[in-house]
């Protein structure tokens, strides 16, 4: 039992007594003198574990429990999204002004050279 805590010791042999009570090896009255507490006090720590049990095994959602959200960081991803796609279209227009300089250059020297002037 080397690493455990006194707690957790202690819980386990709560655990312990309580499951043979249950099972009918002890009676209520001789687990709680094993406990060293009053039957009152027996049955209010047997009807905590038994809550406890039925709530551990309830079906629970499977998967990773979703984190929660945080607001401050959600309108920075949305900003950043709306940035990068304003980045993107700023990006395009320059390629296309690019496009259209280079269109209009070849447009002036073709004219250029059907009239023979540099």
């Amino acid at each position: 039992m080397k690493g455990r805590s006194r707690n957790e010791e202690l819980a386990r042999k709560r655990a312990l007594v309580i499951l043979k009570v249950r099972s009918g090896i002890l009676t209520a009255t001789q687990g709680a003198q094993a406990l060293g507490v009053s039957r009152k006090t027996y049955y209010e720590w047997e009807e905590k574990s038994l809550r406890a049990m039925a709530l551990a095994l309830q079906n629970q959602p499977t998967g990773r429990p979703s984190a929660p959200v945080d607001e401050e960081k959600e309108a920075l991803r949305e900003r950043v999204r709306e940035l990068e796609k304003k980045l993107d279209q700023a990006e395009k227009t320059i390629k296309v002004k690019e496009l259209f300089t280079t269109y209009q250059e070849f447009r002036r020297s073709k004219k250029n050279r059907s009239t023979g002037k540099k």
